[in-house]
């Protein structure tokens, strides 16, 4: 028999599947080439019944080569964001982390700088910036897993070490590049976005996205044992340590591959799963995947305005910490007043 709780949880789901949707629809019609939702559906329905062309080629460089990968690319890195931030709350017990917690976020912005240091070319940054993510996270869990007491602790701590880290060669990075040419590239890659996104490194970017998103939503129940705490987890049959192995890889994969061919944009995997937790509660199996259309459905619409708002182009982490920020000081004096 269906529980209340479980039916609002199907209406929620079903409700943001039908906002993903109709942002999904709606970004390809923003732009400076602007593309109405009909004739984009018949461009669609075209591509896939093999009808005559009635629309031009303009039209559909736009559409496939263009804005495909772009608005793909917001839709899985803002799930993809969501869904390791939720699970690394659920893991850690706590709502204020995020998925660069571990320092994914700050390795990768060091791989970057330096292989924008070194003239390398796109493919060669994303590349860099993927690896160093991943060698962030196995440096602070090398470290967490010498802690004597709390390895949860111990990982939170190691992470900020290592983000400290990272985040200084990175100045270090700035420091001595051009600063007439290196220096602006690494500052506007750093704050985040998705206009060079392309279908090559789109499609090898969204394999490990994908894939950590899989994980962890198959996970989803045990991440409701976690939560409860560790000794709780282990009496109901949960092996805890190969859990926090299994999810910290898994989103340290989400985490490094999205920096990797976005930069760094904050605030979504700390503020998406709060908004979700707000209106279905604490239960994973239904808090994750509507985490994850509400994180695809904000990055999608964060672009929107991001290249829409100005002449010049927005960086994405810009509109993201104007949104996020704001909430959590809501969040801070609303539960001051109920102290």
């Amino acid at each position: 028999m269906i529980t209340a709780r479980e039916k609002k949880g199907k209406i929620y789901i079903a409700v943001f599947s039908a906002v993903f949707v109709l942002v999904f629809i709606l970004s390809f019609a923003i732009g400076k080439y602007p593309i109405s939702p009909g004739e984009l559906l018949r461009v669609f329905f075209g591509k896939l019944t093999g009808a005559t062309q009635t629309w031009t080629n303009e039209v559909e460089l736009v559409i496939f080569k263009i804005r495909m990968p772009r608005v793909l690319a917001g839709a899985i890195i803002g799930a993809g964001l969501s869904v390791g931030g939720a699970a690394y709350q659920g893991l850690f017990r706590n709502p204020l982390v995020s998925p660069d917690v571990l320092g994914a976020s700050a390795g990768a912005g060091f791989g970057a700088a330096v292989a924008i240091y070194l003239g390398l070319n796109y493919a060669m940054v994303s590349a860099s910036a993927f690896i160093f993510g991943i060698i962030a996270v196995g440096a602070a869990y090398f470290v967490s897993a010498r802690a004597r007491r709390s390895q949860t602790l111990g990982m939170v701590l190691s992470g900020i070490m290592i983000s400290s880290l990272f985040t200084s060669a990175t100045s270090f990075i700035k420091l001595i590049a051009d600063p007439s040419n290196v220096l602006p590239s690494i500052t506007f890659w750093l704050m985040g976005s998705i206009a060079g996104v392309r279908e090559g490194n789109l499609g090898l970017a969204a394999i490990p996205i994908l894939g950590g998103m899989l994980v962890l939503f198959v996970l989803r129940w045990k991440l409701n044992l976690l939560t409860t705490g560790e000794d709780e987890a282990r009496s109901m049959g949960v092996n805890t340590k190969v859990m926090r192995v299994v999810i910290v890889t898994a989103a340290t994969l989400i985490t490094s591959a999205s920096v990797a061919i976005s930069g760094m944009i904050g605030w979504v995997g700390l503020v998406i799963p709060h908004f979700a937790r707000m209106l279905v509660g604490y239960d994973y199996r239904v808090m994750m995947p509507v985490s994850m259309l509400m994180g695809a459905s904000f990055m999608m619409l964060v672009d929107n305005l991001a290249r829409s708002l100005a002449t010049a182009e927005i960086p994405l982490g810009i509109l993201t910490a104007f949104v996020g920020a704001p909430f959590f000081l809501y969040l801070i004096l609303d539960r001051g007043r109920h102290m």
